[in-house]
Parts: C-alpha cells; structure tokens; sequence
C-alpha cells in the first residue's frame, strides 16, 4: 500500500540522447507542471512483462513552468523500468505523479560540496544551478566509467567553471573524499548522489572526519547493491506464507502480488516506511538502502522491502499485520 500519490496523464514533448546509455526526456502534463524544488523526484508509471510498476527519476535542472526534464540511464541489467521509458517517442503519453522531495537542498551551511556518481548526477544540477546563482560558496565532484558518460558537464562548466572537477574511472582517476572533506569548513554541507558503494564510502569519510551526521545528505539514484540479484525465499509467519522473490522483482511488488500490504512511498530505500523486522535470515542481506547505518545493516535486525535482498537462501520476516 504506497502512500497517496495524485497520477495525471502527461506525454513526451521531446527526448534526446545524451551519452550511449543515458537519455533525456522532456514531459509535458496534463494540468500544467506543479511546483517543485532542487532534488525533488518524479514518479513514473512503468510496464514491465505486462505488470505496471512504478519507477522515480530525479528532476534535472531549475523548475520550468512547461516542463519536467528527467535523464534515464538505460539499465541492461536492470529489472525493465529504463527499457519502457527508453522506449517512449516523442508525442507518447505516460503516467505521472507528482513531485516529490526526499533530497532537500537547505541553504543554511558556509560552503557546500556536491558529489556525484554517474547517473547520480541528475538532482545535483539543479542545486549547483541555484547555489551558483545564490552566489553560494559551492563546488562539485562527479564522477563517472568515462568522459562520453559525463553528461551535463558542459552546462555545470557553464555554471560552476574551476569548482566543478571530474573524474573518469577508464582513465584511472580517482575522487578522493577524505581530501575533499578535510578540506571543508565548519558546518559545511556534502550532498551526495550516485551508486550505493559511493554513498557507503562517503559515510564512512565524513563519519571517520568527525563531521556531524546531520551535515551529510545523500540519495541513491536506485537499488544497486554489494551482490548481484538472485532469487531467494520470503518467509511470513503471520500470514502463513512463504513466497519465491526472483531477481527481477522487488520484495514489496511480490509482497504486493501476494496480497501482502505494505506501506511504501519512495521505493527507493530512502525513506524507510517500507521497513520491515527480521526474524531469521539464511544467507546474507543485502541492503540496498541508505535509510539505515551501517551498524543497523550489520545488526540485519530490519529491512526496507523496496530494495533488500538475499543472496544465498531466504529471510523470516515479521509485519504489521494482526489477524482480527
């Protein structure tokens, strides 16, 4: 059971390509664009095996009163979302939720830092943009496999000239976080988008700086994870049921086809309302979210059921619902 969404029907104005893998889509609404701020989200509906599910892509850029600009990275290995989207022509229609915001830029800090990782880059773009022109004190790293797959660098050179620094892992070079943090003022802010192992990594370097938590902000641009997707079992006493998960599905959509409520909202392993108790566990979690910290990943005392998963067996977990 998500949380309330309002869904509009909307269509592609235009698309274009902006690297081999990642693909920019201009989408018009019925009902005109709602506001919406730096790091908000657009949710998606999405066809996939002829199931619809619902997919969030960070909005790019500043609010235009036309349109919502999104850039979809296609996924080979993914579970279909960015293959549909892809798919789409110009003139095509969609479902569209409305903007939401679980990454908020707070413009209360001395100095920001912006770290992106790949596709991750999509909601710092327009935090770069506003704070460049709050005449903030602001600078970016971003990070991607190779220059072709820098996408936006040219409008964030515009924006942000020497402070905005890239790095290209196919010409080994390498961010180095603990340099840039050490680097910050007092009561300095990192934002950080991209792939689990860069959030996981930037934690530990601002955690092991000494840096308050609160200072740090982070959003994963989705469910990549420590071990590749594999099918594992679901075991829910209270329901008396055990289900089989395959590895292109989520825990909640299966949760959800079992007639299984569960409450949810940025699937994305953000928020943490689709979390779960674990009971028992055969194998190893593999977490997926940034809700939780590392010591709570490693207590695998709770899961959020929007991205975790098993690799080698199963888990027993416990949920809200109490029989009548």
């Amino acid at each position: 059971m998500k949380s309330s969404n309002t869904w509009h029907p909307a269509h592609i104005r235009a698309h274009r390509n902006l690297s081999p893998t990642v693909r920019e889509f201009e989408i018009r609404p019925e009902g005109g664009v709602k506001p919406w701020t730096v790091g908000s989200h657009l949710k998606v509906k999405v066809m996939i095996d002829g199931r619809e599910e619902t997919r969030s892509y960070s909005l790019v850029g500043l609010h235009d009163p036309a349109v919502y600009r999104i850039a979809v990275k296609l996924a080979a290995e993914g579970h279909g979302g960015s293959r549909h989207v892809w798919s789409l022509e110009d003139g095509e229609e969609l479902t569209i939720g409305e903007p939401d915001n679980h990454f908020e830029l707070a413009f209360n800090a001395p100095q920001f830092l912006l770290v992106a990782g790949g596709i991750g880059i999509t909601p710092l773009v327009g935090m770069a943009q506003m704070l460049a022109a709050k005449g903030a004190d602001v600078r970016m790293r971003y990070a991607a496999r190779s220059a072709a797959e820098l996408v936006y660098a040219d409008t964030l050179q515009l924006t942000l000239g020497e402070r905005l620094q890239t790095y290209c892992s196919d010409a080994d070079e390498r961010l180095n976080l603990e340099r840039e943090i050490a680097s910050l003022a007092p009561g300095a802010q990192m934002l950080v988008c991209g792939p689990l192992g860069l959030l996981d990594a930037a934690r530990d370097a601002w955690a092991a700086a000494g840096r308050p938590p609160a200072d740090l902000r982070f959003e994963t641009f989705g469910n990549s994870g420590h071990h590749a997707a594999e099918p594992f079992w679901v075991e829910l006493p209270r329901h008396q049921l055990r289900i089989e998960v395959p590895p292109d599905r989520t825990l909640l959509d299966v949760l959800a086809e079992n007639g299984v409520e569960t409450l949810s909202d940025c699937c994305r392993g953000e928020c943490g309302l689709c979390a779960m108790d674990v009971i028992s566990v055969q194998g190893q979690i593999d977490h997926r979210d940034v809700f939780f910290s590392p010591h709570e990943h490693r207590a695998n005392q709770r899961l959020c059921a929007c991205v975790s998963r098993v690799s080698g067996g199963g888990v027993v977990l416990d949920t809200a619902y109490r029989a009548d």
